[in-house]
């Protein structure tokens, strides 16, 4: 059943899609730039996912006198790629870092202080200094709520700047003319049942991560990835999708985030032994090495008969031996969190934690000033008119095969202000915008109605569930040929299926919560199908992706980066790109692989 819709119009100079830390730093840029913009968002921006970051965001401006250099961020974060990451935006990112943080600070950011009232820094995973020789304090913290101080922040500052926002609209579409270039996209508002056509000369997606593809995940019930479906069916490439993180410290059986910052404050791990195994996988850097390191340590642990708890499915956290006051100071949420989600006094007891699904390393390929990349024409750079990407949903790539901990922050702020800048070079206020071609708003439309108006005999939820579990099971910490190639058959036929399983029991237009989950079950299939398969086709370990079956990393032959498409037949199609192993200036040599220790 199809209907026809009255769709309203805006035009703008830029529309960004999400406001989270990244949406709402490229808002408030583009604004005092002089450009109309609009922000888009399903939920109120102050709610993004962005305000669950607890740790600190990264930059090297040696506050606690330590020494500490950009040059050490940009070694450490080479490293913590496992040389995948892009080394020209590494250096990038780094070395912008110190400036765009010290810019948060004067927006108002309520960072931690020293006693010489400079802006707190503490120990996190894999950062170093001297190029790995010792632990570095160059993590900047707002006590463990430095997400939610960031975003109510840069919300503040586009109010100031009056920027328009657009709050739980859910975007349905890119609107792209049959040249490839982007005109702005289809969104519905959920407040009145409405459609609206968003025309802008750049569409900006900061819609974040898909964590929620996974059963256990630390991710909110809104990262479902929809700005990376939507680019998927645009006929664009995702890239890199295989590189899903496990962070070491979620709560056992409530995946609730215990940040690395507990054990940059000094918490260590302990087995069923009481044993601080740590030491054994990772000598030097311990209970602070690459979380990739630390989950696969963990999950050797419990596979080998060492894990906590009646059922040995589990590593503890001890922090009873902080002093109480850094707990209370340095930790509030923390302590909260583990009495609320995990029954226990950290002061008393430790944590029963679980490795969990944190981050997406893989995303929609991008350049150093955050413009999307097509990658059909032979040329690796080559960038789609008028779409840009930044945050989670980008892989610009400055993570490669995994993350390091503090790096996700001052990705968002680096590369939404690069994002800013970017568009107020290339966009004149007030130009007009081109005809509007009508077949991708008609296929958005289609889609649209299909999802609506489904008949089939299965609910959203449990085609979810089971989504979400084949994800755990056959995508994990560890994988193998045999449980990936399952996992791709399971994933397509139910792909495949719930175009005839789905059935919707409520088809109305204002605060149908049912359409909206529909609509964004959609979006993750997608980005479940290209994750497996992408892993499947990399036969070798790296960072987060650890095969069993081929165990060591493979640079003759994997030192590049994985493109997926999908076609509307739903088939997979994968390519690959060079990893860029330059730096940008000569202010930093590049560093050639080698063997990741810490």
């Amino acid at each position: 059943m199809t209907q026809a819709y009255e769709i309203i119009e805006h035009s703008y100079d830029v529309v960004v899609l999400g406001g989270g830390g990244a949406g709402l730093r490229a808002t408030m840029g583009m604004v005092s730039a002089g450009l109309q913009t609009a922000c888009i968002t399903k939920v109120f921006p102050t709610r993004s996912h962005t305000a669950a970051a607890q740790g600190g965001i990264a930059a090297a401006l040696n506050n606690m006198g330590d020494g500490d250099d950009w040059r050490f961020h940009f070694y450490d974060t080479v490293k913590g790629s496992d040389w995948l990451g892009d080394q020209d935006a590494i250096e990038y990112m780094c070395r912008e870092a110190p400036a765009a943080v010290l810019e948060l600070e004067h927006f108002g950011v309520p960072f931690s202080r020293t006693e010489d009232d400079c802006i707190y820094q503490r120990p996190f995973g894999g950062q170093t200094l001297h190029f790995g020789k010792q632990m570095a304090h160059r993590t900047c913290a707002a006590a463990d709520r430095t997400g939610h101080a960031i975003l109510h922040t840069l919300y503040q500052q586009c109010v100031k700047h009056s920027a328009e926002f657009f709050v739980e609209y859910v975007a349905l579409d890119l609107l792209m003319d049959t040249d490839g270039s982007c005109r702005g996209l289809l969104a519905w508002c959920m407040e009145d049942g409405t459609l609206h056509r968003f025309r802008a000369h750049r569409t900006v997606i900061a819609t974040g991560g898909y964590g929620r593809v996974y059963f256990s995940c630390t991710a909110a019930h809104t990262c479902t990835g929809d700005g990376n479906a939507m680019v998927l069916r645009a006929g664009l490439p995702l890239q890199d999708m295989e590189f899903t993180q496990f962070h070491p410290t979620g709560i056992y059986g409530a995946g609730c985030l215990i940040t690395e910052g507990a054990r940059g404050e000094g918490g260590y791990f302990t087995n069923a032994d009481g044993e601080r195994f740590m030491e054994r996988y990772a000598p030097t850097a311990k209970d602070l090495a690459g979380r990739d390191v630390v989950c696969r340590a963990m999950t050797v642990e419990i596979l080998e008969g060492r894990g906590c708890g009646p059922n040995k499915d589990y590593i503890e956290l001890q922090l009873s031996h902080l002093p109480r006051e850094v707990l209370e100071t340095r930790l509030p949420g923390i302590m909260e969190t583990a009495r609320i989600f995990a029954g226990v006094d950290p002061t008393r007891e430790p944590i029963p934690v679980l490795p969990t699904v944190h981050y997406n390393m893989g995303g929609i390929p991008t350049s150093l000033h955050a413009e999307a990349l097509t990658l059909d024409k032979g040329d690796p750079d080559a960038s789609v008119p008028g779409l840009m990407a930044i945050g989670e949903a980008a892989c610009v790539s400055v993570h490669g095969a995994n993350r390091l901990g503090s790096n996700s922050l001052i990705d968002l702020i680096v590369f939404g202000r690069a994002a800013a800048q970017s568009a107020a070079l290339g966009v004149r206020p007030g130009d007009r915008h081109p005809p509007l071609e009508r077949d991708s708003e008609e296929r958005a439309l289609a889609r649209f109605d299909r999802i609506r108006w489904a008949q089939g005999p299965r609910k959203c939820g449990e085609l979810r569930l089971e989504m979400q579990r084949t994800m755990q099971r056959h995508c994990a910490v560890f994988r193998d040929g045999p449980l990936l190639d399952e996992g791709v058959a399971i994933i397509e036929r139910l792909a495949a299926g719930s175009r005839e399983d789905l059935g919707l029991s409520d088809h109305s237009l204002a605060w149908n919560t049912d359409l909206a989950e529909a609509l964004e079950l959609d979006n993750m299939m997608t980005q479940a199908t290209v994750s497996l398969h992408s892993a499947v086709a990399r036969t070798e370990s790296r960072g987060a992706h650890a095969r069993e079956d081929y165990p060591a990393r493979d640079d003759a032959n994997w030192l590049k980066h994985t493109l997926a498409w999908l076609g509307e037949d739903g088939a997979v199609t994968i390519d690959y790109r060079p990893v860029h192993l330059n730096t940008l200036s000569n202010e930093v040599e590049s560093i050639p692989p080698k063997v990741r220790v810490y």
